[in-house]
């Protein structure tokens, strides 16, 4: 059993909890996942690892409601307990297995979208710690979603707060920044580093390309089962095939077939639904109309 010691709402549907995991604490790394389960009947949810402390024992985990199991995890609270917590699993970032002095002379940009601030918080604190500056463009789709802005302006070089709809700092999606960086204000960044939703990375990939400027994304979002078992995250990557959660989860974004992948990703969304339904409706659920398929 893994206590859960802080339990917060941080904005509509996302959620931050601190839970006590002595052993994940002690090894995880920047850009690695767990793997959360409820209960014994509970589905394996993958998470990438916002924050972590070494002395207290504790991993940060930051989610969003996306389906049924989500939504029956928003509702535990502090002193609550999840059954099992796995990990650290996938791969860490590939900057914190290289000499530091080969990461120094790189300049660096995190792009982080939504919820994808989570995941990208670890890596730039990573990067504050060891002294090296980074840039960090964090996008969202209005004030209200808007998460870790303090903790992001806490460890990075320069914050670039933008929101798709203008209610807060600069308007438009996170390829706005980037580019007004790039071509207008004269940034020569050596390395983008893209988190966030599928689409957002996508065409952070494009523009990145179009300028130039190698890319590195998580593909946590396609992940299901966590530990290759599925096949459900599996990816094509140039002319590989990869799987997300064991072969990354971070991979060349210039590389991947978006298509491909953003299809895979919608496999389950029929199922999602009718979890959700079921979920919502309880011992209403399926009262026999036999009209909706969802008892079958």
């Amino acid at each position: 059993m893994y206590k859960i010691l802080e339990a917060e709402m941080l904005a509509d549907k996302i959620y931050r909890m601190v839970v006590e995991a002595p052993f994940i604490a002690r090894s995880c790394q920047p850009g690695e996942f767990l793997i959360t389960k409820l209960d014994d009947k509970g589905e394996r949810i993958p998470l990438t690892i916002c924050d972590y402390d070494r002395e207290k024992g504790t991993v940060t985990i930051i989610f969003q409601t996306v389906g049924a199991s989500t939504e029956r995890m928003s509702w535990l609270k502090a002193g609550d307990y999840f059954e099992d917590v796995v990990g650290p699993l996938g791969n860490p970032s590939d900057f914190v297995k290289e000499p530091i002095e080969e990461v120094k002379k790189r300049h660096y940009c995190f792009v982080a979208g939504g919820v994808g601030a989570a995941p990208v918080y670890p890596q730039v604190k990573w990067f504050h710690e060891h002294g090296i500056e980074c840039d960090v463009i964090l996008g969202t789709r209005c004030k209200d979603t808007l998460i870790m802005e303090k903790e992001l302006e806490a460890v990075a070089t320069n914050l670039y707060v933008c929101t798709d709809d203008g209610s807060y700092k600069i308007h438009g999606n996170v390829c706005v920044p980037l580019e007004d960086l790039v071509k207008n204000q004269g940034k020569k960044y050596d390395v983008v580093v893209a988190i966030g939703p599928m689409i957002m990375m996508k065409f952070v990939c494009l523009l990145t390309k179009e300028l130039n400027i190698p890319t590195i994304v998580s593909m946590n979002p396609i992940m299901v089962d966590g530990t290759g078992m599925c096949g459900a995250c599996r990816l094509q990557v140039g002319d590989e095939v990869k799987f997300a959660c064991v072969d990354g989860p971070e991979f060349d974004g210039h590389l991947i077939d978006w298509s491909l992948a953003m299809k895979r990703m919608n496999t389950y969304k029929t199922e999602e639904g009718r979890a959700m339904l079921k979920l919502e409706e309880g011992a209403t659920h399926h009262g026999g109309c036999g009209n909706c398929g969802g008892d079958k």
